[in-house]
């Protein structure tokens, strides 16, 4: 597959676009709906299917349909992210307008470290093509974890990560809008929020060792592997807000989820041995998919929507009005010493009713 330099540039100005549009229209705090949702998700699906039409079309079918499956494993994959999400918003008792914020910086590291993931894995595939099957294995047996881990739930209270945060950064327990560092007493400290952050960094780093290997199990080249990656993520914080009140009625997705990295584990090993087409491949993956959800919707018939529930990571609270207005600013500009003192400033004090300075000219506390 020969893609031009123009196209990478290309993909990433219509990803970048896409980004500002996405922070301009949610630059105010807001709890964002189910209706918002359903068409911002809409907006993501029609850009990740027209550019496997594009794909389609001017590289061909196989290609397509390589994009279109690595397209349909990295959004299934990015329904366990958002489950994930949810449970770490429960457990940090985040406020609903301050939760997009914390998905788009979220979305925006990992795009990062997806290309880099991307690039590496891509530059180990080829130089050594057995590499594959070093892939093929984990994700066999990260498939079979996964089936027998399929009822249990990450406990963000118990995590590694936010003990070594807690202790490494001062961490008050209140939010403070959509702000992720403050000023207090002087010192520098951490909100709630940039604790969330870091572990939905985390969290998707560590899905991402998964979903890479199980996208270059159906295609090898790293312009599809990257834009299928970027695309379905690009959709995630619109699946969360559309999904996340709906995270216990999946009750069989993660077992689907399993099946999908297992068969594609197993292609990759049966690669020398058997060719299993990429049309195969794209339905196998679409009807375990479809079969795990409709099982799961149909199981769980009559269930509402309600939030997670889980275990509470710390008590926190929305900072309280009084707080919000003696929060110091977090940067503040040096004032240079023994400035010359105006003219003006000087005529002022000396006419002085009292000989007193203009307020605020010698205040300690400025």
């Amino acid at each position: 597959m020969s893609v031009p330099l123009w196209a990478w540039f290309a993909v990433l100005g219509v990803i970048l676009a896409m980004l500002a549009i996405d922070l301009v229209a949610h630059r105010k705090a807001h709890v964002i709906g189910v209706r918002e949702a359903a068409a911002w998700s809409i907006v993501w699906v029609t850009l990740g299917v027209g550019f496997g039409v594009v794909v389609w079309s001017l590289w061909g079918a196989e290609f397509g349909q390589q994009y279109f499956a690595g397209y349909l494993i990295e959004k299934s994959l990015a329904v366990d992210n958002v489950f994930v999400w949810a449970i770490i918003f429960a457990a940090f008792a985040v406020p609903r307008e301050y939760q997009h914020r914390v998905l788009f910086l979220g979305v925006l590291g990992a795009l990062v470290f997806r290309g880099i993931f991307i690039a590496a894995g891509a530059a180990l595939i080829d130089n050594f093509s057995w590499v594959l099957y070093l892939f093929a294995a984990f994700l066999i047996y990260t498939g079979w974890h996964m089936f027998r881990s399929r009822n249990e739930h990450i406990q963000p209270e118990k995590s590694r990560i936010l003990r070594v945060f807690r202790r490494l950064v001062p961490m008050t327990d209140a939010y403070h809008g959509q702000t992720f560092l403050i000023r207090r007493a002087g010192a520098i400290v951490a909100t709630p929020l940039l604790a969330v952050l870091v572990l939905v960094e985390v969290t998707d780093i560590i899905f991402a060792v998964d979903s890479i290997p199980a996208i270059f199990g159906v295609t090898n080249e790293p312009f599809l592997v990257f834009t299928a990656n970027a695309f379905a993520i690009l959709g995630l914080r619109a699946m969360y807000f559309l999904l996340a009140d709906l995270v216990h009625r999946f009750v069989y997705l993660k077992a689907g989820l399993s099946f999908v990295l297992v068969w594609v584990g197993i292609k990759m090993l049966l690669l020398e041995v058997i060719y299993i087409p990429t049309t195969v491949s794209l339905v196998v993956v679409a009807t375990i998919i479809a079969v795990s959800i409709i099982a799961s919707l149909r199981a769980t018939r009559g269930q509402g929507r309600h939030e997670v529930q889980t275990r509470a990571a710390g008590v926190f609270r929305v900072a309280t009005e009084d707080e919000l207005a003696t929060t110091e600013p977090l940067f503040r500009a040096r004032r240079r010493r023994n400035r010359p003192v105006s003219v003006d400033r000087a005529t002022a004090v000396e006419h002085s009713p009292r000989g007193d300075q203009p307020s605020g000219e010698h205040d300690p506390q400025r």
